[in-house]
């Protein structure tokens, strides 16, 4: 096996945003639905040649697809399930600076993840990133002696990673140290006996994972790429592979100038030469109002560790992410990884030390794991395993892009494509994708100003500059009592997003199925809904 992990440059060309237009009715749009799947399956059945295809529509995938359409290839990515099915929804939904690899001497991977912080938050996907205040509660018994100094100098040099990458302070303040009143009014649920304040940096935190996934889809469709789901790939070869639509059971043989497996942790059942170590991450979810409704997120040493935390992050939907673990995965790949009672009550004994009431296992509303494609480096424990990415080209030329984290997508992309650029001589541009905003960005063609009055902030939040798309698909009366998730939402992810059942709509589009009571109170509204749109 050769690796291609360095950064290389494919043919000179102009690398502005034009591209090979999409054929057809949808040609140019980033509208994502099931009339389009049927138009480029059929228009791929005629004429089978491409020359990328794409296999994984999790984030990486779809980078890469992006990336290549940007560059004018002619682009098919195919996803066996939905976008975002796999690992890439099962995050902390954290873009962040790379801190804890700096504790473990990782410069290059923390570089790397400050600059693409930077990226994502100044010029692709502003608009579903905010900067979120990591508070440390400096509280007895917490902290062991001389951790305070260590912690504050581990924030100080995240701090001077996000200077060398660029990112204003206004953006991403510096660090500093608060009273116990203020830390207070950041989690209210912090333990107060003996609270001397906080220490405090900042990082980017996404409305939603598989929201960011979706909007890289439908950008990589707006330059030209064809994104299939319930497509899967079968007999893959570094120039061909057969594909086989779930949902009539018709298949057909694409050949491509070259194949780019994008699977994550089921990379090595697409290509058998890739050895990887799965690691599964854990997070249970609470009301936020257990928490007082807390606007930073908590962070708690974990004992024992110089590098390692357990989480509580404020989330969309009235909710707080507690995680997260980093436990060895072994064994078949399930599609849903699920959580152990063990990494539960870790997770509650780790946060609780830190809390003035302590959460129970009644407090917890749902539950998640996934699993990270960390390249399989020999023993030690997955946690010491490097987040560094790799391009690797298998005996049957496929090219394999594993590893990374979600923040370094865009460059796990670049880097994949390069590759398939140099090694088969495809006639690409060069990469631009660093200055490409994604649909709803600021910059972005089709995104509009807030729409004046009315306008939840919420859809907002999740969808930014093309609010103005999804006022016009529908209703906005929520779809149940207590979710701020709207009707009109459920009818644009049908029409633009690429939903197709209510599976799509309740665990990928909205998140509402992270916790099961709130999926059962929706169902019926998703399931009304969709079979209005499909019917017009």
């Amino acid at each position: 096996m050769t690796s291609h992990a360095g950064r290389t440059a494919g043919p000179s060309g102009s690398s502005g945003p034009s591209a090979r237009p999409s054929a057809g009715p949808f040609a140019g749009t980033g509208q994502l639905n099931g009339v389009r799947r049927t138009v480029e399956l059929d228009a791929l059945a005629e004429d089978p040649r491409v020359d990328l295809l794409v296999i994984g529509g999790g984030v990486t995938g779809v980078g890469v697809a992006l990336d290549a359409a940007a560059r004018g290839l002619r682009t098919v990515l195919v996803e066996a399930r939905d976008l975002a099915f796999g690992t890439s929804r099962w995050s902390s939904k954290l873009v962040h600076g790379g801190l804890r690899y700096l504790a473990s001497g990782r410069v290059k991977v923390a570089r790397e993840s400050a600059v693409e912080r930077d990226v994502l938050m100044t010029r692709t996907a502003p608009h579903l990133i905010r900067a979120l205040p990591q508070l440390v509660p400096l509280l007895p018994d917490l902290l062991r002696p001389g951790q305070a100094s260590l912690i504050r100098a581990g924030f100080h040099a995240g701090d001077a990673l996000r200077l060398s990458a660029g990112t204003p302070g206004a953006l991403l303040p510096r660090v500093r140290r608060i009273d116990a009143a203020r830390t207070r009014q950041l989690v209210p649920g912090v333990r107060t006996a003996g609270l001397r304040g906080a220490l405090v940096a900042h990082d980017g935190q996404l409305v939603d994972d598989a929201r960011l996934v979706v909007a890289l889809a439908r950008t990589a469709a707006q330059y030209g790429a064809s994104v299939l789901t319930r497509v899967r790939a079968e007999s893959v070869t570094g120039t061909s592979a057969r594909l086989v639509d779930a949902l009539s059971g018709q298949t057909l043989t694409v050949t491509a100038g070259a194949v780019v497996n994008a699977t994550g942790v089921w990379a090595g059942e697409v290509d058998t030469s890739i050895k990887l170590r799965p690691s599964r991450g854990t997070h249970l979810l609470v009301d936020a109002a257990t928490l007082g409704y807390p606007v930073a997120a908590l962070t708690v040493p974990v004992p024992g560790s110089t590098s390692r935390f357990v989480f509580a992050l404020p989330q969309q939907l009235g909710r707080v992410a507690i995680g997260l673990t980093d436990e060895d995965a072994p064994g078949p790949i399930p599609d849903e990884p699920q959580p152990t009672e063990a990494e539960l009550t870790f997770l509650l004994d780790t946060v609780n030390a830190a809390l003035a009431t302590a959460l129970t296992r009644a407090d917890v509303r749902g539950a998640y794991a996934g699993l990270r494609p960390l390249i399989d480096t020999g023993g030690g424990s997955t946690a010491d395993i490097s987040r560094e990415h790799a391009v690797l080209e298998s005996p049957s030329g496929m090219i394999t892009v594993v590893g990374g984290k979600l923040t370094t997508y865009r460059r796990m992309a670049e880097d994949a494509v390069d590759a398939a650029v140099r090694l088969r001589g495809l006639p690409a541009r060069t990469c631009w994708t660093a200055r490409l905003p994604l649909v709803g960005a600021p910059g972005h063609r089709d995104s509009r100003p807030a729409p004046a009055g009315g306008v939840p902030a919420s859809l907002l939040a999740r969808h930014g500059g093309v609010a103005h798309e999804v006022l016009a698909a529908g209703e906005l009366s929520p779809l149940a009592e207590g979710l701020d998730v709207t009707r009109a939402e459920v009818a644009y992810a049908v029409t633009h997003e690429g939903a197709l059942d209510v599976a799509d709509v309740l665990d990928r589009r909205t998140r509402i199925g992270l916790v099961a009571e709130d999926a059962e109170r929706a169902r019926k509204a998703v399931e009304e809904i969709i079979a209005e749109t499909v019917a017009e």
